[in-house]
């Protein structure tokens, strides 16, 4: 049997789903306005709040609202420190993308917008200590 009719072109599959929505804000000392948003598992807040256990803006924005410590074309980094009176400092990495879409294409923030923080760490551990938090 021959079918005819007409075909729809073929498309390339949108990315994985992500949420755009902002969950922060910051600006660093050059004017850059870097978003953290909603993000999945793979990016954003929700991928490092659950992974590295950083659960408050306030953490992630202390590095962004610091001079970068390191670029490299349009992946930028921050670092800061969070410190507690009973515990040692711990080193707070801030990884962002200040760009449309990350580096491998998966990820769009739509025209005139940056991704922004891909994901946010304490150095040296999986898990940042629950006294970050409070």
């Amino acid at each position: 049997m021959l079918l005819t009719g007409s075909v729809a072109p073929a498309h390339a599959a949108p990315g994985p789903y992500w949420d755009k929505r902002v969950k922060c804000n910051a600006t660093d000392p050059d004017g850059r306005k870097i978003p953290t948003r909603v993000g999945n598992g793979e990016l954003g807040w929700n991928h490092f709040s659950g992974k590295h256990n950083i659960k408050k803006c306030a953490i992630v924005n202390i590095p962004l609202r610091g001079n970068v410590d390191k670029v490299d074309g349009a992946n930028i980094q921050y670092w800061g420190w969070a410190s507690h009176p009973r515990h040692r400092s711990v080193q707070i990495v801030v990884k962002a993308r200040y760009a449309c879409k990350t580096a491998d294409r998966k990820y769009d923030a739509g025209p005139g917008n940056v991704v922004g923080v891909i994901t946010a760490y304490c150095k040296g551990m999986t898990k940042c200590p629950h006294w970050v938090n409070e």
